[in-house]
């Protein structure tokens, strides 16, 4: 600052600060300057050696300038109690007091959220020159509603520092009562055992890396939830975006949380940094609600005693509200954490060693799909999945499965598929569907839901045909038409997957002889519930592009040259259905104050793609117009899609 020193940070993912007093002029322009090294240097974690993942560069969170007055809260804890039987509430607050001078001042603690707020005063002497802690506990709570997945309830933490009724600072935060606790026998949300079924989420996007503001951030979590279906999601392999974690609050998705690292352990320093990680990663998160296990271990590391005793012990002392885990992918690992988290590529789940037992990745690198692959491959890649989720429901001492991945993500040159990305997501790079995401979402999401996992062609399986045809769906059974004609109604596969609440349809012995050729007609599947048709899904069986589709996820955006929303491309079916051999360009023009970012003309992949759309400084109408430059479409495609930027 103003050519000053303030200091240094190592590492991209966790916060840091520094205090700009010192080198102020009062009444004067102020300059302050940044240098930094995007490099992956080998003594930060997560670098060292081969990390499968990149991790960018830049300035790629929010950046923020902090007013205080000298008496200050410099942090807030909140610690629930006896959430099952009387809830209560431990505040722990860090209050700084930069004068020279012992000072007198009136602290106000309130939680809001219902109708009925707690308060609490006190009066407090902060000690001159320095740091003091405090601990408040709140009067008896009542009526206090728990924060479960389906209910997601939040409280607004308020608290108040005044100088007699001069207030002199505010410091807020959200928080839930819930009860979380891994078990010998599974996983316990408020005295309720939850079986637990999740994906591994990168943060990261293509074109803009990590540098993704809050509405894309936001957006991960909506798609894990609301599309994918899932409970849990793991921060692989480094604490994310607080706005992430945010939104899974107010949605009710469960997190795991872990520190920087992928398989290397570094020198002394290396492992300093990984402590302050710890540190950093729970000050920070430690009021998140949907956060219920720490992860104090570096990903898939070799055993080491002293270092994991210490980052377990930290987060212990840190949090003792919350349980401990550590990912490795050997199961003769000793167990220092309170939870045993295993990475399991054995293409089933192995009887646990220890417990509690949490299997926290699988599949991932051992069937790489994309979205291009042949029809087989990419259905087998769906069932990898729902054999595992069925295993892991019957194997006694497992809490549940992650799988690996939620979206495919880049990576370095020793890994993937050689184009930096690997394929190891149910959703591809730019969070759009694979028929493994269909599988998910029939396991969880709350409305109705049918897809077959077909492109409904007559020849790209080996020696013809769809048979069998497999149909992920919530429904009680299916009813399957060709053209129309009932070809019959389908009960789920119980005998092959005996434990997933909603198993896959398994159809079989479609008559290809009738229905080839200019017989083979559109595909039509039914969701019965209760007998009544509840949902459905219809495949073309031309499978030439019959429309353009321009869906942007969010209609409006801030104008402020930061928010932006992905725009989703796809090249469809008369049914909207992707068509997977498309890969048609499509040029792109934009009208008003806004940023296109990505490549413009764009080649569909597996005959989808996204750019995103950022917004500019001015209020206006964006309008995106999209044509498809070459495709076996009838005739030429165009497609348009308008957001408001206000």
């Amino acid at each position: 600052l103003n050519g000053h020193r303030l200091g240094e940070h190592a590492g991209g993912y966790v916060p840091f600060s520094f205090d700009l007093t010192p080198f102020l002029h009062e009444n004067a322009e102020n300059t302050i300057q940044i240098e930094l090294d995007s490099t992956e240097r080998p003594d930060i974690p997560p670098n060292g050696y081969v990390v499968d993942y990149l991790t960018f560069g830049g300035i790629y969170r929010d950046v923020r300038l902090r007013l205080v007055e000298p008496a200050h809260i410099d942090g807030i804890f909140a610690k629930t109690k006896n959430v099952l039987s009387q809830p209560a509430l431990d505040v722990d607050l860090r209050l700084r007091n930069l004068r020279g001078e012992l000072r007198e001042c009136r602290l106000r603690v309130a939680l809001e959220g219902d109708e009925r707020d707690f308060q609490y005063e006190t009066l407090i002497f902060l000690p001159a020159g320095g740091s003091y802690n405090a601990t408040v506990e709140m009067p008896p709570l009542r009526d206090i509603q728990l924060w479960t997945p389906d209910q997601p309830k939040l409280y607004t933490l308020n608290v108040y520092l005044y100088d007699g009724y001069t207030l002199l600072d505010h410091a807020w935060t959200r928080i839930g009562f819930r009860d979380a606790i891994f078990k010998d026998d599974g996983f316990y949300l408020n005295g309720e055992r939850l079986p637990l079924r999740g994906l591994n989420r990168h943060q990261t996007y293509p074109y803009i890396g990590g540098a993704a503001p809050a509405r894309l951030q936001r957006r991960d979590a909506d798609i894990l939830k609301y599309e994918l279906g899932v409970n849990i999601v793991r921060t692989s392999h480094y604490p994310q975006s607080p706005h992430f974690l945010d939104r899974c609050d107010e949605i009710g998705l469960l997190v795991f949380e872990e520190i920087p690292g992928w398989q290397f352990i570094g020198d002394s320093d290396w492992k300093a940094l990984v402590l302050r990680d710890v540190e950093a990663m729970i000050t920070r998160d430690r009021n998140h609600p949907s956060i219920i296990l720490w992860g104090v271990r570096i990903n898939e590391s070799p055993d080491d005693d002293a270092l994991y005793t210490a980052t377990n012990d930290l987060a212990h002392r840190l949090d003792p509200t919350r349980q401990t885990g550590g990912v490795r992918n050997f199961n003769t690992s000793r167990k220092l954490e309170d939870v045993f988290t295993y990475n399991d590529f054995s293409n089933t789940i192995i009887d646990p060693v220890v417990t509690p037992y949490l299997v926290t990745e699988f599949n991932g690198h051992m069937f790489p799909t994309k979205t291009w692959d042949n029809e087989l491959k990419q259905v087998e890649h769906a069932l990898r999945h729902a054999r595992i989720q069925d295993r892991a429901l019957a194997v006694p001492g497992v809490s549940g499965a992650i799988g690996w991945c939620a979206f495919d993500y880049n990576t370095h040159r020793e890994l993937g598929s050689g184009d930096r990305i690997c394929y190891h997501g149910v959703s591809d790079i730019f969070r759009l569907p694979k028929f493994a995401a269909d599988f998910y979402a029939s396991q969880g999401l709350k409305t109705p839901f049918v897809r077959a996992a077909t492109f409904w062609t007559q020849g790209d399986r080996d020696e013809g045909g769809n048979d069998p045809l497999w149909v992920f769906s919530n429904c009680d059974e299916i009813e399957v038409y060709i053209g129309d004609e009932l070809e019959g109604r389908f009960q789920p596969d119980r005998e092959t997957f005996p434990n997933l609440p909603h198993p896959p349809f398994r159809v079989p012995h479609l008559d290809l002889i009738r229905l080839w050729g200019i017989h083979y007609q559109d595909l039509r599947i039914v969701g019965l519930i209760n007998g009544e048709p509840a949902a459905e899904h219809r495949v073309a069986a031309d499978g030439l592009p019959a429309q353009l589709m321009l869906i942007p996820d969010d209609e409006v955006l801030q104008a402020d040259a930061i928010d932006m929303t992905r725009l989703v491309i796809k090249l469809a079916d008369k049914y909207g259905n992707r068509l997977p051999y498309a890969t048609a360009a499509i040029a792109l023009t934009l009208e008003g104050d806004g940023v296109l970012i990505g490549e413009n003309p764009f080649p569909l992949v597996g005959g989808q793609a996204a750019l995103y759309v950022r917004a500019g400084r001015t209020p206006c109408t964006l309008t995106i117009h999209a044509r498809v430059l070459n495709s076996l479409a009838r005739g030429s495609l165009t497609a348009t899609a308008q957001i408001n930027c206000r």
